[in-house]
């Protein structure tokens, strides 16, 4: 199965708004909908810690019964990813999507991801993992990582839905975001939505320019298209806007050397991910 929506889903509190915006993607691209759920078996203790200095044989036998530990922990792990994958069907067809699907792979979310790009359309993933959902300023390991190895469109969401009604675009004229204006024009992701295009820096003919090609283009595909120039900091600029226009989810490009595109290479990146309450599509 090639061109679909893939949701990473895990034990967190980010997995209900993984699986209700995967589900409202997978309806409106008419795009297949697959949910994946990663067990990592990573063993979880250490022979030299536990050991200590004890006889061989109370050594073996703690060491088997460390073996018998781990291989129980592998199955309690996969019978959990089961059942959350039973869930995340049930809750997708219960918004409406046919037949959803369900994957269990052993091993690292982004290894698998690697292995899986080429199925992949869209990926949707929560903002942080099980293993950090308590702490509100972390950004997941996992999502850094996944941002810089995949080469898909992915979809970073909160942990509560709400139907996109409003769309930031953080452009810069660059070859990635114009791409990126192209694909908001004509998918049916977005039809229906109101689309702002926000460009940062000195308002100067060549920006503005670039500001109504971008404009034209998403008017010409029927949509409601508002753009601005804005000087100022780059993520401040982004966020107080989203704040005032009410926006709904961001859209913008994961790599390059402008000053939009670098957030996603530093520490910029980092701060603005780990502070956004909406919705990011990154775009490659």
């Amino acid at each position: 199965m090639t061109d679909q929506v893939m949701a990473a889903i895990d034990g967190s509190q980010f997995s209900e708004g993984v699986c209700d915006y995967a589900a409202w993607a997978s309806l409106a691209l008419s795009a297949p909908l697959t949910f994946l759920h990663v067990v990592d078996n990573h063993p979880q203790t250490a022979e030299a810690d536990l050991s200590g200095n004890i006889g061989l044989g109370s050594r073996e036998h703690l060491l088997e019964e460390l073996a018998s530990l781990d291989e129980q922990r592998a199955k309690l792990a996969q019978e959990q990813g089961r059942l959350m994958l039973t869930a995340a069907k049930e809750r997708a067809q219960a918004d409406g999507v046919a037949e959803p699907a369900g994957r269990q792979r052993n091993g690292t979310l982004v290894e698998t991801l690697a292995e899986l790009e080429n199925e992949i359309r869209l990926l949707v993933i929560g903002k942080r993992g099980e293993g950090h959902q308590q702490d509100s300023g972390h950004l997941g390991s996992n999502l850094e990582r996944v941002v810089r190895s995949l080469h898909r469109p992915i979809l970073m969401v909160p942990p509560t839905f709400k139907r996109p009604e409003k769309v930031l675009i953080a452009f810069d004229g660059s070859k990635t975001t114009r791409k990126g204006v192209e694909m908001i024009a004509k998918s049916p992701l977005f039809r229906g939505c109101e689309c702002h295009v926000v460009m940062v820096g000195a308002e100067l003919a060549d920006l503005r320019s670039q500001l109504d090609w971008a404009l034209t283009t998403l008017r010409e595909a029927d949509h409601q298209a508002l753009g601005e120039i804005r000087a100022g900091e780059v993520e401040e600029t982004l966020r107080a806007y989203t704040e005032e226009q009410g926006i709904d989810l961001l859209v913008m490009g994961a790599y390059g050397h402008s000053r939009i595109r670098h957030l996603l290479v530093g520490s910029t990146t980092t701060a603005m991910l780990r502070k956004a309450k909406l919705p990011v599509l990154l775009l490659r």
